[in-house]
């Protein structure tokens, strides 16, 4: 997902659930900061570096391949961007140790994990909802990629992958051009796409998450069908406009347990009631074919609360975590959003070592930070 969902969606999803303006912008910040709070950043600023949440491009192409770099990659992707499914899945034919482990990492919405993830945040600070908010939206986006870099799971077949445009009653499908230049904006118009090149080899970075299959998953209005490595020939039509939306209405019933507005949270169940006033403006923004929704989320979360939401800024809240003395660093919204991050971390890792898979390495208890 972009940041028109992960900040201006998750405001009126915030909103919705009865949070006041103030604090829907602190949810919606803590969820789209998730994108941003890399090694780099986190370095910049004097915090710990493994409290990172994501990983640049530059910081991708040093990142090494072995165990430990293969487990720190795995530890950021798979707790906060491709959440697994199952971690006793099983496929259905006979498989390698090495292979089982990958396919395990698969993610998919409606898993044990997703409640884990909500009930971790629950009386916690707004930074941990926010937390919560990225992981499970990303879950809808992403599911059936997984968060470790593998060409058995993650690798797309580009002679069988189809756009399906709305057309009358049912659809048409169009064959969409690839090119592997990251600088260059994809043509929507046109059906031209970035994607990552095919390195041939296993666990290159290239094969981190849906990198094949180039920003198919982050945009609401795509629908498409595609053949997955791991799919043993069986194709699947990922419907994003529907997904998108399940993943609105599920944030919705999560931030009204988060705020006492319900009494608990179950994976499988969304708010659809909740957006009933405002389904079709819902549904103009997601079905919409443009590149960036945010413009058209903002407004739709102005309209909803009265205020005027403020444009995300990544470097809002660094100079206060730099400034502030040692023994206050925890208590400045960026020490508040790194201790979430850090225990989401480390309850998804934990939860991925006790399965048996190693693939994420071992983790230090922080869940009850």
């Amino acid at each position: 997902m972009n940041a028109d969902f992960h900040y201006y969606a998750t405001y009126c999803a915030a909103i919705l659930a009865g949070f006041t303006h103030e604090e829907s912008q602190d949810i919606a910040y803590s969820d789209n900061f998730v994108d941003e709070c890399s090694k780099s950043l986190l370095s910049h600023i004097g915090a710990p570096v493994k409290a990172a949440t994501t990983q640049l491009s530059l910081e991708m192409m040093d990142a090494r391949t072995d165990i430990i770099g293969l487990q720190d990659i795995t530890r950021i992707w798979a707790s906060f961007h491709f959440l697994p499914g199952d971690l006793y899945a099983t496929p259905k034919k006979r498989c390698s140790k090495k292979y089982l482990s990958k396919f395990r990492l698969i993610c998919k919405p409606d898993s044990d994990l997703v409640e884990k993830t909500v009930k971790l945040a629950k009386e916690k600070n707004l930074q941990a909802i926010g937390v919560a908010m990225h992981v499970l939206s990303d879950t809808w986006a992403h599911m059936n990629f997984a968060g470790t870099p593998s060409m058995v799971i993650n690798n797309v077949t580009e002679n069988y992958l189809y756009i399906m445009l709305p057309k009358d009653d049912g659809y048409e499908e169009v064959k969409p051009t690839f090119r592997h230049s990251v600088s260059a904006p994809d043509d929507i118009e046109n059906n031209i796409y970035t994607r990552s090149v095919n390195p041939g080899s296993e666990n290159n970075i290239m094969n981190l998450g849906h990198g094949r299959a180039g920003h198919f998953p982050d945009y609401s209005f795509l629908t498409y069908r595609y053949l997955p490595a791991w799919g043993d020939y069986e194709e699947i039509i990922k419907d994003n406009p529907s997904d998108y939306k399940k993943a609105f209405c599920q944030m919705i019933t999560a931030l009204k347990y988060l705020n006492g507005k319900s009494d608990g949270f179950v994976k499988g169940e969304y708010d659809i009631p909740a957006i009933s006033e405002i389904d079709s403006e819902i549904e103009q923004i997601l079905r919409k074919r443009q590149p960036d929704a945010g413009e058209d989320w903002k407004k739709l979360g102005e309209k909803l609360s009265g205020h005027e939401i403020t444009p995300f800024d990544k470097d809002a809240y660094l100079e206060e975590y730099k400034n502030a003395d040692s023994d206050k660093k925890d208590d400045t919204f960026l020490g508040k959003f790194i201790t979430a991050a850090l225990s989401q971390k480390s309850m998804v890792t934990d939860q991925i070592y006790k399965s048996g898979n190693k693939l994420a390495g071992r983790s230090i208890d922080r869940t009850n930070a």
